[in-house]
């Protein structure tokens, strides 16, 4: 499969996270010739928080977590990854086969099932044979000590069409500790994540209670890894699960709010990680030629800029308009209506690459064809919309910012190919 041209030029080195050991495996069920199984161990104090997909036909994996996750209250031992199988749409045969899987990770961690994150990616409808799965977890190794490598060889692990591993990482002061957060994904096609195929597993060394990590993390998701969009499409297994294994503590007054001032530096570092995560999937979507940098501003609120936004990065008209480098800006205009939001088409103004394309509800007088045009034949491309949806005397100030690839050939001829 051809290498996206958004690939990264450099595969962050990501720090050791104490306690955290890395296992990845070939159940030889799915690929030939790679791994496909990723567990991970982690330490007793490990503390989660989730954001699964919104999807009404999730698989089982994620059924399993969410119950797991509830009865213990966030604590958690382990995860357990699969590539290949996404175990949804598989019924009692799907949920027994993530039971015995997570059963198999805990005796080998002496805990309890329930303390065990199990996630799945692949084709949906396919059984799920865990027995090489269940076969590995008997044999999970301690983190080897090249820790870059082993860092790499997790990401890889739980690739499907992805043509490059998604790895990113931070450090940030916290209390008298500097504390990592790195955080390893997979995604290309099947991505319009509304959690929130996408999976994204964060770590960090940094102690704090279950109910922050929830809220940050949920904060943080919408503005990344919830702002970008392949295809339109919400895979029955999204999930991003964030672990701290507490090993560094604040120190001081206990943190009981998300507000905290001391826990400011934290949230800002984990958007960073989530943002360069979910940039890394939308950039490797299926087929993808040139991104989308979509800004919306002037709705009644964020949630609303947001749906606008995505409107026009779901387009399929827009998305190929993008493709062939067509300057087509009325498709944007459609896209804005559609989106079920309140605008004001008398008031709409879009701009794309710093270009003014139309004002006051018709094409702006400055318009310049060649200029936008030239701005469509790069690589990556800016559209910014103000919907103009103020009331009388009053400034709507709600704005989002989303990111979307094009729609291509490429995308088509791997999807109908997808199990050839």
């Amino acid at each position: 499969m051809k290498r996206s041209p958004f690939a990264p030029k450099k595969i962050p080195a990501m720090p050791h996270i104490e306690g955290v050991s890395l296992n990845v495996w070939a159940s030889h069920e799915y690929y030939k010739n790679r791994n496909d199984v990723l567990a991970i161990s982690l330490p007793e104090n490990t503390r989660a928080a989730a954001v699964f997909t919104q999807s009404q036909t999730c698989a089982a994996p994620v059924e399993l977590s969410k119950q797991h996750l509830k009865i213990t209250g966030g604590k958690v031992r382990g995860l357990v990854v699969n590539a290949g199988c996404a175990n949804a749409f598989t019924g009692a045969a799907g949920t027994r086969a993530a039971v015995r899987t997570a059963q198999a990770a805990a005796q080998s961690l002496s805990c309890a099932p329930e303390h065990i994150m199990l996630a799945s990616t692949g084709v949906i409808g396919q059984d799920l044979n865990p027995t090489a799965i269940i076969a590995g977890l008997k044999n999970i190794k301690p983190l080897r000590h090249d820790r870059r490598q082993n860092w790499q060889a997790a990401a890889r692990t739980i690739v499907t069409t992805d043509t490059y591993p998604k790895l990113a990482t931070q450090r940030v002061k916290f209390g008298k500790h500097i504390v990592s957060i790195n955080a390893i994904a997979k995604g290309s096609g099947m991505i319009a994540p509304d959690m929130a195929t996408m999976l994204a597993f964060v770590f960090t060394d940094a102690a704090i209670p279950t109910a922050l990590l929830q809220k940050i993390l949920r904060d943080g998701c919408d503005k990344s890894l919830n702002a970008i969009s392949v295809d339109s499409d919400t895979s029955t297994s999204d999930t991003c699960l964030l672990f701290a294994t507490a090993h560094k503590k604040l120190g001081g007054a206990p943190l009981r709010s998300w507000q905290d001032k001391r826990l400011r530096p934290f949230i800002i570092a984990l958007e960073k990680v989530l943002t360069a995560i979910a940039l890394q999937v939308v950039g490797d979507g299926e087929g993808i030629s040139r991104l989308m940098t979509i800004d919306v501003r002037g709705a009644r609120n964020d949630a609303a800029a947001r749906r606008i936004a995505l409107a026009i990065g779901n387009s399929p008209l827009v998305k190929t308009a993008v493709a062939g480098g067509d300057a087509n800006w009325g498709r944007i205009v459609m896209a804005v209506g559609k989106a079920g939001e309140v605008v004001s088409r008398d008031r709409l103004a879009i701009d794309i690459g710093g270009n003014s394309v139309a004002r006051r509800g018709r094409v702006a007088l400055d318009y310049n064809e060649a200029l936008v045009t030239k701005h469509f034949q790069k690589r990556q491309i800016h559209i910014a919309v103000d919907v103009g949806a103020k009331r009388k005397g009053q400034k709507e100030k709600g704005q989002a910012r989303v990111w979307a690839s094009d729609l291509t050939h490429g995308y088509v001829k791997i999807n109908a190919d997808y199990r050839s």
